[in-house]
């Protein structure tokens, strides 16, 4: 898929993390991830790929640097409280403050996530494959984009979540600089519910949460009452806590457990 890919040496990698640049096709330039894989992995093939979104002003560092995503991951791992499992966490193609990972004029960032970052992620770790299943989340705006991605591909998902979820469009407006209209999101991207509703009979489990001190948290409960009005299975849940890093770093562990629990789910059926 890719004209180039560069991923980082072995032999200066620390604590499973690795790093990836390709040159998108869909974002028609270089872009980055970074992957934690765990040490488990070398003997295991078609492991989970879960791929986490990072929200506005970040990068594909964010995940790891500021919220030590690849600490949980191992910690949680090393106590058998999950899977091995592989992180993908992607630069969103860091447009503006943020690009919302849907498809813009002149770049489908959407594409990116959907198509790129898996495709990428198992040409940098062979302990992925074909069958690996495929989760994803996100933090603000990475929760928009995980919740409205699950919606839109939900064949594609094995479950998807998000933390402090941006639910609506128009509320990237607390956040961002640039103007929304030149973001030019089309009408069925303006909603994670409108998205999520779409698709209702095909969803895969849904799990999002927000801190009770949190800018967006009526956002999220009117998402959920939304959702159980419609009738959608979804799990959401409220902590104490704010917009912050702290928050997540906290309760991503609450996510991997989720996404465990679907692998075993399937794995009884």
């Amino acid at each position: 898929m890719f004209r180039t890919i560069e991923i980082s040496e072995p032999r200066f990698e620390a604590e499973g993390l690795r790093y990836v640049t390709v040159k998108s096709a869909a974002l028609r330039h270089r872009a980055d991830l970074a992957l934690f894989v765990p040490h488990q992995a070398t003997s295991s093939a078609n492991l989970p790929l879960v791929i986490l979104l990072h929200g506005v002003y970040g990068s594909h560092w964010a995940w790891a640097l500021k919220g030590g995503a690849h600490r949980t991951a191992a910690r949680l791992i090393d106590a058998h409280e999950i899977p091995p499992m592989v992180l993908a966490m992607p630069s969103d193609g860091l447009w503006g403050d943020g690009s919302g990972y849907f498809k813009h004029p002149g770049a489908d960032f959407e594409k990116w996530i959907v198509n790129e970052v898996p495709t990428a992620a198992r040409e940098a770790a062979p302990a992925l494959g074909e069958a690996s299943p495929l989760f994803i989340s996100g933090l603000s705006m990475g929760g928009f984009g995980a919740l409205r991605l699950a919606g839109k591909y939900p064949d594609t998902f094995r479950a998807a979540g998000g933390h402090s979820s941006i639910t609506r469009f128009e509320q990237f407006k607390l956040f961002v600089e640039e103007p929304l209209e030149l973001y030019g999101c089309s009408a069925d991207d303006q909603s994670a519910f409108n998205t999520l509703i779409r698709n209702r009979d095909r969803l895969p489990p849904l799990r999002f949460d927000c801190g009770t001190e949190d800018p967006l948290l009526e956002c999220n409960r009117e998402l959920t009452r939304e959702l159980n009005q419609a009738g959608i299975p979804h799990v959401y849940e409220e902590f104490p806590g704010g917009h912050s890093w702290p928050y997540w770093e906290t309760h991503l562990a609450d996510m991997l457990r989720f996404f465990a629990r679907q692998l075993k789910a399937g794995l009884a059926r």
